[in-house]
């Protein structure tokens, strides 16, 4: 049946992956897989998001590869399971805006799909985008043992990889470093100048992602100063926008309710 994870079902070794930033792109707090995690979705998307959830980071899983990698549904099926998925709150396709490190101001918009084994409501996927990692949910995923509640400057950390691709940090990796971007806050508290200062004019590939933040904050590190109220502005245009599952048409979360435009939803 579908619903087992049969030897055939299961995701092959060779599984492609997606070019650099885009592809599967897991949330945190996800807890580990439970033989009901998915027990609430229809037969088919049961079915695809085990084969997803066992995917590698950064695997391909846009409608065309999932048909091709697994034994049971062709494309058509495959987008239809994703849509039910995305209004399940298992999915997302995101796309932002995001520096090429030329040094000349040029960008591009690049795209992810995130995936949460977890069902997340809207709300949840809202704050997620806007770079506010919710706290956990799910009182029965939490380990024993609650962790200390986190700094500031380790949130501005861990946002980075949401922002921006190349710049992906562990929870180690944060650790380690949230003494020095305290330091940094400690003089400009905005963390919007953080996460401008940490992302703009990044070369085309990181390959140390730790090292190259912990360079930036101490040879970024801005002066001692007096904060000065900024006047009102007009808003900056956003840089994170989310798209419809089905048909890619961008707009921000409170437009796309289970991740589907008015125009899918009604076809549904």
């Amino acid at each position: 049946m579908a619903t087992e994870n049969s030897i055939s079902g299961l995701p092959s070794p060779a599984h492609p992956l997606a070019n650099p930033g885009y592809g599967k792109r897991g949330t945190q707090d996800q807890g580990p897989l439970r033989r009901d995690s998915f027990a609430h979705l229809p037969l088919r998307a049961r079915y695809l998001a085990g084969f997803i959830d066992a995917l590698p980071e950064q695997a391909a899983i846009d409608a065309k590869t999932l048909a091709k990698a697994q034994p049971l549904y062709g494309q058509a099926a495959v987008r239809s399971a994703l849509n039910e998925l995305s209004a399940a709150g298992h999915l997302r396709r995101v796309r932002r805006l995001s520096d090429l490190g030329t040094g000349n101001g040029t960008t591009r918009w690049v795209f992810h799909t995130y995936w949460s084994r977890v069902a997340r409501d809207d709300d949840w996927w809202a704050r997620f985008l806007d770079g506010d990692v919710p706290e956990t949910e799910h009182p029965e995923h939490q380990v024993p043992e609650q962790p200390k509640p986190r700094s500031d400057a380790y949130a501005c950390l861990a946002q980075l990889g949401l922002r921006e691709p190349r710049l992906p940090l562990s929870a180690a990796d944060c650790a380690a470093l949230e003494a020095a971007a305290a330091a940094w806050l400690a003089r400009d508290p905005d963390p919007r100048l953080f996460t401008q200062a940490m992302t703009t004019g990044l070369p085309g590939t990181v390959h140390a992602p730790r090292a190259f933040i912990a360079t930036r904050l101490r040879d970024k590190l801005p002066p001692h100063r007096i904060r000065i109220t900024p006047t009102d502005a007009p808003a900056p245009a956003p840089h994170t926008l989310m798209e419809c599952t089905e048909c890619g048409r961008p707009g921000r979360p409170e437009a796309l309710p289970g991740g589907l435009c008015r125009g899918c939803r009604g076809r549904g």
